[in-house]
């Protein structure tokens, strides 16, 4: 997702089913489910319809938007996103660039240089609700829309757009005419519903972060000249007047003699639609045994190596495909398209952009974090402003444990990496609370550290405080409780307590609401006592095991009086610890040579230094 520095990612990286379901199913399900009683979420059905000019990176686009108000409110406006409005001097994105102490390098002040035929816009010209006009004023990013006559509860609407628009260079995930040559990444490029839940409208402006959008069913024509080949989300519908790859070979092409091809695609319950063309993509396709196709398009005059990279990577996918479905949920769709483009690495619907010129491992690694970031984000869709780290965290936790897996290393702890982060940002001083609005991080590298690092070491330390076991099938009972939905923190850590028994409100609030610090040390060993001590904030349960004088090994499990429980070990278990002592202390079976707390390294100590002591 991608959407982050490569000093940054290097940081990380080195310190780092059910068939798709309509929306409005659930709301109906959730009647029945004591669980989820009060939970609704919005739904639409988007028809559109573009006439691309590819020489002049513009297009026109007619929408029809079916929305449905399944909130208990009723609804006076409505809102959507113009994302491509940030791409032009002035905007709040260039200006944010402009005064950020570490602007993302592909950023910087590309923005303010850019001409009147390289900015990017979406122009709504005419706006219809149920046939009749509407007022509506564009605010930046955010397209303000009055209503004639309230949404009721439970009421649909239909609105008609007619837009027009034009592709920014390529600065930032969507635009023409990449680095690497791609034509057009055409990501965010719609006029967009913006998210209403029970916090009520999502509306922040674009500055080149995170999204948040509404459940619902695509059904997109894209008319385009007709040696572009085009791939992205959804299924294509009319594959035998295409060709390009797409067609059934056992059947004859009728590709209609004229400038132009419409491509038609539907995608039934996603949250998001992007698509990619260049007239010198190469499309190979992969068939899992389970039936699902990995398509695959890159640029064929890329040179050799990077060629066969691109070959190399597709029987990987499909390992990382059904490592994700087995470890967290099957994949829903029937489908899924690994496409260069864009400008680093970022995920959409049944689709990623990546760009392409890379060696195998960079590849095949920004595979794994954008085709993992098809169950965190969109399956289990996270508003990702507000949480970024349940997004960007969670993809990086399951994706370094994926990548370990299909390499066969034994590596006990795949996210250490973020562990080795966390440190140099406690020291720095620039960490910054989970909480904070993915916008508004002080810095850039706060944010990714943040995101992708401390919300990894959340589901890590889950394993030393729950176990690792428990930690895997709250993952899987996550996925089963809130695909196709919009999880808080809450949700998560609901999953975890229901499958663990352990109370863990304690721990979601220390981690993400606060920096507080976990500290603890071995502060004496007299006779066959052990005094412990915490020294930090932020409270854990303990792992301690000793070593005594005639050689054998003893493991001791101290847990937190209010988690309530401890996680399935074959350690002795010993009383609870009471967050509030700042001691604890116990008497071993036998002499005593040495005590180390935390051998697995699981958890987040700010000061290793004291975890061991050795007697004299």
């Amino acid at each position: 997702m991608k959407k982050i520095f490569l000093s940054i990612f290097s940081l990380i990286l080195l310190f780092a089913c059910a068939n798709a379901k309509d929306a409005n199913s659930y709301v109906s399900k959730t009647s029945k489910n004591t669980s989820f009683t009060t939970y609704w979420q919005q739904h639409i059905d988007y028809t559109m319809h573009i006439d691309v000019d590819a020489e002049k990176h513009q297009y026109k686009g007619t929408q029809q938007a079916i929305y449905t108000n399944n909130s208990p409110d009723e609804l006076n406006k409505v809102y959507y996103h113009l994302y491509f409005n940030a791409f032009q001097p002035g905007s709040q994105m260039d200006i944010r660039s402009l005064n950020i102490k570490d602007p993302d390098p592909r950023v910087r002040d590309r923005i303010s240089k850019l001409n009147a035929d390289e900015i990017g816009y979406i122009k709504v010209n005419s706006l219809k609700q149920n046939g009749a006009a509407v007022k509506f004023e564009t605010v930046g990013t955010i397209l303000e829309v009055t209503l004639n006559k309230p949404i009721k509860s439970g009421e649909s609407v239909t609105l008609d757009m007619v837009f027009d628009a034009q592709v920014p260079l390529q600065v930032r995930r969507s635009g023409r005419d990449s680095k690497e040559g791609v034509a057009l990444s055409m990501s965010q490029w719609y006029p967009k519903m913006a998210e209403y839940d029970f916090e009520g409208w999502h509306t922040p402006p674009y500055i080149a972060r995170e999204f948040h959008a509404v459940w619902g069913n695509f059904d997109v024509k894209i008319s385009i000249d007709k040696n572009y080949t085009v791939g992205g989300t959804g299924y294509l519908q009319n594959a035998q007047e295409i060709g390009h790859g797409y067609e059934d070979k056992s059947k004859p092409l009728n590709v209609p003699n004229t400038d132009k091809l419409t491509w038609h695609f539907k995608a039934p319950n996603v949250h998001d639609f992007m698509w990619a063309a260049d007239p010198e993509y190469k499309h190979d396709v992969l068939t899992m045994k389970n039936g699902i196709d990995l398509h695959f398009l890159y640029k064929k005059n890329l040179n050799e190596e990077y060629l066969q990279n691109w070959k190399n990577l597709q029987p990987k996918t499909a390992e990382l495909m059904t490592y994700f479905s087995e470890n967290i949920g099957q994949y829903p769709y029937k489908q899924y398209s690994v496409i260069q483009g864009g400008d680093g690495g970022m995920e959409y619907a049944m689709s990623t952009l990546i760009t392409g010129k890379r060696k195998f491992g960079s590849l095949l690694g920004v595979t794994a974090h954008e085709l993992a970031h098809t169950w965190f984000q969109f399956l289990l869709a996270t508003n990702e402003s507000k949480h970024p780290w349940m997004d960007e965290g969670f993809t990086s936790y399951i994706s370094g444990k994926a990548m370990a897996a299909i390499s066969d290393k034994n590596d006990k702890n795949p996210n250490a990496g973020p562990y080795r982060a966390y440190n140099y940002m406690v020291n720095s001083g620039t960490e910054e609370v989970l909480t904070t609005h993915a916008d508004r991080y002080n810095t850039n590298r706060g944010y990714s550290f943040a995101s992708y690092g401390k919300g990894s070491m959340f589901l890590a330390q889950l394993e030393y405080i729950i176990g690792a076991e428990n930690t895997a099938k709250g993952l899987k009972k996550y996925f089963a409780d809130f695909s196709f939905k919009h999880p808080t923190p809450n949700d998560v850590k609901r999953s975890m307590e229901k499958v663990s028994g352990i109370h863990l409100d304690w721990y979601l609030n220390e981690w993400t609401q606060t920096l507080h610090t976990i500290d603890y040390g071995i502060k004496a060993i007299n006779n066959n006592t052990i005094t412990l001590e915490r020294i930090g904030q932020m409270p854990m349960p303990i792992d301690l095991e000793v070593t005594y004088t005639d050689g054998s090994i003893e493991n001791f499990n101290i847990p937190l009086r209010i988690m309530r429980g401890n996680k399935p070990t074959k350690a002795t278990v010993l009383k609870d610890w009471a967050w509030a002592n700042p001691v604890y202390s116990f008497k071993a079976n036998k002499t005593i040579k040495s005590v180390v707390i935390d051998k697995s390294n699981l958890m987040a100590d700010i000061n290793v230094d004291n975890n061991y002591l050795e007697t004299k």
